[in-house]
């Protein structure tokens, strides 16, 4: 799924706008979020989709992904879902959204993935889950002129 939108498993939309409270975490709602997380080694919830963020800081995630030439990942709009987004805010205890994982673990919301581009480290982390980050072949491509 190229950086697509993912549609929303059954199980999450049939909970409808049942809020994913703490006391729910330990029921089957919090191990239908883990299973998103899990399902790719890229998976971003934010507001709209790739194609089409809604806020500036999943727009932000979408063209630092984009930087470093990741274009398959998972992506799930928790606006069409209010059980998702508070369920994943739960899930991760971070209360904000966008929400990035790697590999199955939390790295954290715009802010940080921001810190890690800028510092090299999101290079190192995809290089971990087998993505060659695309600006290391700009790098060496710079390097020759």
């Amino acid at each position: 799924m190229s950086g697509s939108l993912a549609r929303l498993p059954a199980a999450l939309r049939l909970l409808g706008a049942r809020r994913l409270s703490a006391g729910a975490a330990g029921s089957g709602a919090r191990e239908e979020v883990e299973r998103l997380v899990r399902a790719h080694p890229v998976v971003v919830f934010m507001k709209g989709s790739p194609d089409q963020p809604q806020c500036g800081f999943s727009n932000a995630v979408v063209q630092i992904l984009r930087l470093h030439g990741v274009s398959d990942y998972r992506a799930y709009d928790v606006l069409q879902d209010p059980a998702l987004r508070q369920g994943i805010k739960n899930y991760s205890n971070w209360p904000t959204i966008p929400q990035v994982f790697l590999n199955g673990e939390f790295v954290g919301g715009c802010d940080i993935l921001l810190q890690m581009h800028q510092s090299g480290d999101l290079v190192e982390e995809l290089k971990k889950l087998g993505i060659r980050s695309a600006l290391l072949d700009s790098e060496k491509d710079h390097g020759k002129k």
